[in-house]
């Protein structure tokens, strides 16, 4: 019986040797492809981590600073999640007499064109006299390192203490012209060109020969913000320089993690920026998306080996620098504070849906749950890789100044991905 015992512990002890070998003799060629070939002419840093055994599987230039691009999601997911509650503020409240005391949280919900909340409009329809406080906002409009040239595309609205319609103006085009909101009807000019507004004026041009919908940001202000609430409400609301004194009550709106989601899987900036802002409506009154990040990073992210250089919510900013040890760090983090369902479904899975559908895809089910960030010269991928035997890896693979195609880098990616996956 000992014979046989001590048999048995002897293969098990050659197989793990065998496969700790053969997981050995695949980094080192993981490593070797990442400095050759199409990678060599770039700058690539790759962190493939096991939170379980607390090991690092392979670590390439993971302590230097790379451009993100939205992969700055996953800090504003972790910030989202530690500072708001279950479900979104979306308004602070002050009722005196007949008049109802209002300033705006950051929600980025009410008329959105996706989720069309009516929360906010059915709470200030039960009142007489509405007084909206509209400076509380205490920052640009757009934010530092924003290309300039962004300023007419959909993905780059104003950021703001009260958005309404998601900031963007809507031209359905099919038969007819629909436009949303209606008060901008008649800012809606017919003309084919190469922008689709005015850089200082709420002035649009509608290219006819386009059939699908078009949303442009829309350049906002408090009084355009009054006369939208008053259009959707039909009742006049007064603007005030200060809330009331008193203690404000907070009215509360969607669920959280309905806004986690689309900026996860659709990499919505306008929601990432905008959550930073609710962020910061929570530890004080004024409204400025530095507030939540100086407080993530001076107390739960205090212990980052390599402090990032966060400037935007989205990772529209090239200001912004992170390394993928960083990221990981991070993605560890939600990875020990959430379950697993909740987690990986906030993260788009490969070659099933969000910004990596169309790649990385499992053979039958997923193995890839990550965020994608990309903008010029820039593709990073940070996440969750599951493993063949099913264990869960957190990698960070980030690519600045590449001049190949983005799709030849995913391909290369996809193989590096691959042999991880069936080698573990």
């Amino acid at each position: 019986m000992m014979h046989k015992s001590m048999l048995t512990l002897l293969i098990s002890v050659l197989l793990i040797g065998c496969s700790a070998s053969k997981q050995r003799k695949l980094t080192k060629g993981i490593v070797n492809s990442i400095t050759i070939g199409d990678f060599e002419n770039q700058f690539t840093g790759f962190l493939v981590f096991d939170p379980t055994t607390k090991d690092t599987i392979i670590s390439y230039n993971s302590d230097k600073y790379f451009l993100p691009a939205s992969n700055v999601k996953i800090f504003t997911l972790y910030t989202a999640l530690q500072l708001l509650p279950n479900s979104i503020p979306s308004l602070k409240y002050i009722e005196q007499g007949d008049t109802l005391y209002i300033e705006g949280t950051g929600d980025p919900t009410p008329l959105h064109p996706y989720y069309k909340d009516s929360t906010l409009l059915h709470f200030l329809a039960k009142s007489k006299a509405i007084a909206l406080h509209p400076n509380n906002f205490k920052e640009d409009r757009l934010g530092p390192g924003w290309s300039w040239e962004d300023y007419d595309q959909y993905y780059a609205p104003e950021r703001g203490a009260l958005p309404l319609y998601g900031n963007v103006v809507r031209v359905i085009q099919t038969d007819r012209i629909g436009i949303v909101p209606d008060l901008f009807r008649d800012s809606v000019l017919v003309s084919a060109g190469n922008r689709n507004r005015q850089l200082h004026q709420n002035l649009f041009y509608l290219d006819r020969g386009r059939k699908d919908t078009v949303e442009v940001p829309f350049i906002t202000d408090s009084q355009l913000t009054k006369k939208l609430l008053e259009k959707a409400l039909n009742k006049e609301i007064g603007l005030i320089e200060a809330m009331p004194k008193g203690t404000k009550k907070v009215l509360y709106g969607l669920p959280s993690d309905s806004l986690y989601r689309r900026m996860m899987h659709h990499s919505d900036n306008f929601i990432a920026e905008q959550l930073l802002i609710l962020s910061s409506s929570v530890l004080k009154d004024t409204l400025n998306s530095k507030i939540p990040r100086d407080h993530i990073l001076k107390n739960q992210l205090s212990s980052l080996r390599q402090a990032p250089r966060w400037v935007d919510g989205s990772g529209l900013s090239r200001y912004n620098l992170f390394t993928p040890e960083s990221m990981v760090v991070v993605l560890e983090k939600l990875y020990e504070d959430l379950p697993k369902e909740r987690l990986l479904d906030l993260f788009p899975a490969g070659g099933m849906d969000g910004t990596i559908q169309d790649w990385f895809r499992g053979n039958p089910k997923p193995y890839l749950f990550a965020k994608s960030g990309s903008m010029g010269n820039t593709y990073c991928l940070s996440g969750y890789l599951r493993t063949g035997s099913g264990k869960i890896l957190i990698f960070s693979f980030m690519n600045n100044h590449y001049r190949q195609s983005t799709n030849n880098l995913k391909k290369e990616m996809t193989a590096i991905f691959e042999s991880i996956r069936d080698a573990y």
